[in-house]
């Protein structure tokens, strides 16, 4: 098959919209084949890919008898099926972008699916729930959201005009690359305004060098986007200074690294330095969002949306602990430098969380925890993060890793 574009829709309640979309990509001149994700009546409109090929891409690579099902497991299975069928095809080189059309049910089919393409593929969904909370639709993706307005229901005077200006958009989107990048290394870098400091200084070095640094906020999404584009291919190294996400998925606050973190980035096998910058706070919203449980800690109000709090020795042994599980699994050269003197702009004396009791948990349980080798050490700066020595120390790091790896 040739490159396409791939419309995905559930075809036996949205056949017709489906096929009037790809007709608009067709009319801008370019290829679209169409794909069924139904789950229980026939298409209303034949599709160019049916769910039986969809479905024989499922991981367990059983015989699935949609009808069977209930609506939801089966909207989940041939979910989990198109995950897999989109990366195949996107593999095989036949992915143009991907516009998908849906209600609740298919917007939750489809988004998945998008999600697991690389940073850069156009995608498009027309969706009934494009509005609102969308995060758990678009995650850290470059998916984008187009509300339909009227219900993908039936083609009438405004589900006409929805459905051809996304799919003209999505044309627009293949046609119209943007020019290609710069040909320097592209860098990923984490950054939180208590470690700005450091990773500035350690930025405009690397770009004087030639790097193309990208620098992400550290806001749990942040970190989950930075290995977004280490998967897609799209990072030739990290410098992960600011790991504060791993303190709020341990305590409990809202930008929670997510289970996976790092994880992709050890299994790549690129240049990588991590540092412990912010590890001493955990975020909450305004100071009424606080959690019971936290209201007598150690507080310290950042603006009227954050609220920060000290972590605790145990605490961050258990960020230690669970920081280490991972690390260890690492085969690749990788260097962790711990600050001695502080870890952000609030851990230095007279600073409000400055606790040198807490920070020595950190560093103790991390250097016990990790199973260091000849590839991957933990090395002690005898300086603050935000100190010019550290950026130094880390910039050095990040030579050697690279060096390694030539």
């Amino acid at each position: 098959m040739p490159q396409s574009i791939y419309l995905i829709a559930t075809m036996d309640s949205k056949g017709r919209e489906a096929e009037f979309a790809a007709q608009c990509i067709r009319s801008a001149g370019l290829p679209a084949v169409t794909v069924d994700v139904g789950t229980k009546d026939a298409p209303t409109v034949k599709p160019d890919i049916g769910r039986d090929r969809v479905l024989a891409r499922h991981p367990t690579e059983k015989q699935i008898a949609l009808p069977e099902l209930d609506r939801g497991q089966a909207v989940t299975v041939i979910g989990e099926a198109l995950v897999e069928f989109l990366r195949r095809e996107f593999a095989a080189d036949r992915v143009l972008g991907v516009l998908g059309l849906g209600g609740t049910g298919g917007t939750a089919l489809i988004a998945p699916a998008m999600r697991a393409l690389p940073i850069g593929v156009p995608k498009l969904l027309v969706s009934t729930v494009a509005s609102g909370n969308t995060a758990p639709y678009v995650g850290c993706c470059d998916i984008a959201l187009m509300p339909s307005v009227v219900d993908v229901a039936g083609l009438n005077c405004v589900s006409r005009q929805v459905l051809a200006n996304a799919a003209h958009a999505l044309a627009g989107m293949v046609a119209h690359k943007s020019p290609e990048g710069a040909t320097q290394q592209a860098l990923g870098m984490t950054m939180f305004g208590v470690t700005t400091p450091c990773v500035t200084q350690v930025r405009e070095r690397l770009e004087s060098q030639g790097f193309d640094c990208l620098v992400f906020h550290a806001t749990g999404t942040g970190g989950q986007a930075m290995e977004k584009l280490v998967e897609s291919g799209l990072l030739s190294g990290v410098l992960d200074i600011t790991t504060t996400e791993v303190a709020d998925e341990i305590v409990g606050g809202v930008f929670k690294a997510g289970p996976a973190r790092f994880d992709v980035i050890f299994e790549k096998k690129i240049p990588y330095v991590m540092s412990l910058g912010a590890l001493d706070m955990v975020n909450f919203g305004s100071r009424d969002a606080v959690p019971p449980q936290f209201r007598e800690r150690k507080l310290h109000v950042h603006n009227a949306q954050v609220t920060l709090m000290r972590t605790t020795p145990e605490e961050n042994r258990r960020c230690a602990r669970w920081m280490a599980a991972k690390i260890n699994r690492s085969t690749a050269p990788f260097l962790l430098l711990i600050p001695e003197k502080g870890v952000s702009m609030l851990d230095a004396p007279g600073k409000p969380f400055y606790d040198p009791e807490a920070d020595r948990a950190l560093f103790e349980e991390l250097e016990a925890a990790v199973q260091t080798n000849s590839t991957r050490q933990i090395r002690r700066v005898a300086a603050h993060i935000n100190e010019p020595e550290f950026a130094e120390a880390l910039l050095g790091a990040f030579a050697e890793v690279s060096q390694i790896m030539k």
